[in-house]
Order: C-alpha cells, then structure tokens, then sequence
C-alpha cells in the first residue's frame, strides 16, 4: 500500500494555511461556537460533529444544500452520516410530518401509524419476521444484544475492531464509555481470527454483532467469505448473528444482507428508514422478538415513550412506501458505485495516493493507492492528509465528513456528483506532491 505525504516535509504549513483560510471566512461561526462553548462542553452536544479549530455553524439546507452563518453554500454529500438520504426538505417526507402534527404530535396510546411501518419494514428485510421500534441505532443495538444474552442464557458478544454500533459501542482503541458487557473483540475481514476468537469463548457466546460495511472505520466492507463464515460459526456454537444494518440497510432493497444473501437472526436499523426523524428498530425471527409480547407472563419489557412518535412513524411510511422505493433504492446505489469508479480511477491516472472505499452510495476517501481492509489499515493513515482534503474541498464548496465519509441523498443530481469528482480532481492536482503516490 502506497500511503500521501510520506515525503511532504511542508504538509504542517499546508494545513496551517488551510486552517488559517477557515477562521478568517468564518468569524460569525467562531461567535456561535463561543457562545455555544460556555452552555455546552466544546460547544458541542454530537462529538462526531465538531472539527478543529472549531465548526461552522450551520444556518439551513434546502435540497442538496446547506448554508452556514456566515453566508457560504455548500453541496452536502456528508448526507447526515446516511440519515439524510431525502436531502433536507423532501416534499413527501415533509407533507408526511404536517399531516402527523396537524393529528396531534403525542398520543400517549398506540396510533394507526405503527403497525403500517411495521409492516413496510418486514416487507423490505426478509429476515425481521417481527420488529419494534427505538429512538436510535444505539437503543437497536442494546435490545437486540439484550435479546440475545437472554435468549441464549449466555453472555459474551463478539465484536471487531473499528466496530460502530453508536454511541456506547464503539471498539477503536483508547474509548472508555462503552457499556460494560463482556466483549470478546478480533480483527475484521479476519476469518481465521474470528474463528479462534469464537471457539476460545466457548458456549458462553451469546451473539455476534457485527456490520457488513464498517462504517465509522471507514467504509471498509466484509469480505463474503468473512460474513458468510461468521454466520456458519453462530450456528454451530448455537450463538445468534446480529447484523447492524442502521446504515447498510439503504445499499439495496433489502439491505446488504440481500446482496450477501446472508440471513442473520436479528437486524438493526436506523437513520434514513425514519425518514431522517429519530429512529431505531430492531427485528428478526419470530420466536425470538415474541419474548416482547406483553400478553406473556415472562414478556421482557421494552420501554421508551418516543419508540411510536407519531412523526418518526409518519416519515417512515412516507420514506419506504413512496419515496425510496426498490427500484430507487438500485439506481441511487448505481450512481454511488460510479463515483466511486470514477474518483479511483482518476487518481490512479493521475498517479495520486487517494482511494475511495465503500459500497454504493456509502464511501470513504483514504490517502492510499489501496483501500483499508480493516481498522488497523486505516489507522495507519496520515490522518492530516484527512483533514487538508476535507478544507480544501470545503473551500470549494463541498462539504464532506472530517474523516472522508460520503453519504449520497437522492437530492443529489448526475451534474452535481460530476462537480464534485472534477473539484476533488483539481484539488488532487494543486496539492501535489502531498497526494502523489510514491514510487
């Protein structure tokens, strides 16, 4: 793997000068996040938001765009790490959210809404016969390993490096706020290592929890070999596979375990199926979402006041049954495929250490000829590089994640991802040699 910057003695002035170039255009961001700072630590209420030296602060979005105080306009192709699939002011998704409010925002009972998205969502994902409804992928997660330990009468859970699985899951090295279950963690992309670490928890496995595509690590998809091998393990030592698809589940129609054609035994969802409102779900076999069903006497309780909001409830109807339909669902992922193509194949062209990862419209940008197989690979990253591409394409006007994250919204036109390729391509160009690949 050829890594940037390796022979770029004046990268650091790069980056001042970048930065530098940030605080003088936003001086109306700095005053709110000054502000901001002395009611809320860092400012911040949502860490993977803030970036140094501090972040814009941004005003509105209308479709694909967002402006921020200080009056600058940018393309979103950050897409609210994948919940922003609808760009920011669907007409149906907003038409949606009205129509609940005009009926009363909380009912305090069950309403009309929930079974209807129920069932939409057992439609989509095969292999959630049930499901019930959260505020978040992480409130998914913790039902779903919740399920499972009691489920099983085990309690370990296989986890793997880099993993995201929201707020108190998240296995990078040096985080301390995770819950405190027993994890067992090996390497991704790693059979043999996953089979060891599997047979050394013996029958005190209770699940695998894992993601297709490890998105806070980067965009870094499971090898088939790999998934396929976990899912044929869980059954042999009786533990059950949990697929965190809060974010994959928009790759297909059916989310990456249809391409897989894989079939875990629980799933989790979020993000973008409520319509980009606050949502969570987990579902998966019959047998095992019944030990919810409160008309049992030892029913296990799930509360939670919001799981039915009418709102989230209205936007997901609205997000699965009219607007991100199947056959939209392929085409947009097309279109995030072909990007991909295209930044790869400029680069390598052109001779620039720059790779983009993912799968569909979910990618990563690394400074690399090859893309991360795993957390390590991408840790190994100069990650200034990172951040040097990320202001400088926010000076041209494209916003993206600090780390290289890319979330395509149908919002997005062919011209406005053409424009984004030939900006990345000119920025490629005017920072070499930082971004040349060695020889």
């Amino acid at each position: 793997m050829a890594v940037a910057g390796r022979n770029a003695p004046n990268l650091d002035e790069a980056l001042a000068a970048a930065l530098s170039l940030y605080r003088e255009k936003r001086p109306k961001s700095l005053a709110a996040f000054e502000a901001a700072s002395a009611v809320m630590p860092g400012g911040n209420t949502r860490t993977v938001l803030y970036h140094e030296p501090y972040p814009f602060r941004a005003e509105a979005g209308e479709g694909p765009w967002l402006r921020d105080v200080d009056g600058h306009r940018y393309l979103n192709l950050l897409g609210e790490y994948t919940a922003g699939l609808f760009g920011h002011d669907h007409p149906a998704i907003k038409a949606a959210v009205t129509e609940a409010l005009d009926r009363g925002v909380n009912l305090g009972a069950h309403n009309s809404y929930e079974p209807r998205f129920a069932e939409l969502v057992c439609a989509r994902f095969p292999s959630i016969e049930m499901v019930r409804f959260t505020n978040s992928g992480t409130e998914a997660n913790l039902m779903a390993i919740t399920t499972a330990r009691v489920a099983t009468g085990r309690e370990k859970i296989l986890v793997f490096e880099g993993g995201y699985h929201g707020g108190a899951f998240y296995f990078k090295p040096g985080v301390v706020t995770n819950a405190p279950f027993p994890w067992v963690l090996a390497p991704y992309n790693d059979v043999a290592a996953a089979k060891a670490a599997i047979a050394a928890a013996g029958d005190s496995l209770a699940a695998i929890l894992v993601e297709p595509m490890q998105g806070g690590a980067g965009c870094i998809p499971g090898s088939e070999a790999f998934l396929k091998a976990l899912r044929t393990e869980s059954e042999r030592v009786g533990s059950l596979l949990i697929f965190d698809e809060v974010m994959t589940s928009r790759l297909a129609p059916g989310g990456a375990q249809s391409l897989l054609g894989i079939d875990p035994d629980l799933t989790t969802l979020g993000k973008w199926i409520g319509g980009g409102m606050s949502f969570g779900a987990f579902g998966g076999r019959r047998d095992l979402m019944e030990l919810f069903d409160p008309r049992r006497t030892d029913a296990l309780p799930h509360a939670g006041t919001f799981n039915n909001n009418v709102l989230t409830m209205a936007a997901g109807i609205a997000a699965l049954e009219r607007v991100y339909k199947p056959e939209v669902a392929v085409a947009l992922n097309a279109r995030g495929d072909a990007l991909r193509a295209k930044i790869n194949a400029d680069a390598e062209a052109e001779g620039r250490a720059l790779r983009a990862s993912g799968a569909g419209s979910l990618m990563n940008l690394h400074p690399t000829t090859k893309s991360p197989n795993d957390y390590r690979d991408g840790a190994a990253l100069d990650d200034r590089l990172r951040a040097l591409l990320f202001f400088d394409l926010l000076e041209a006007g494209f916003y993206i994640a600090r780390r290289g994250f890319i979330a395509l919204s149908l919002a997005l036109g062919d011209e406005d991802l053409e424009a984004f390729a030939g900006a990345l391509r000119e920025v490629l160009r005017r920072r070499a040699p930082l971004f040349d690949a060695p020889d």
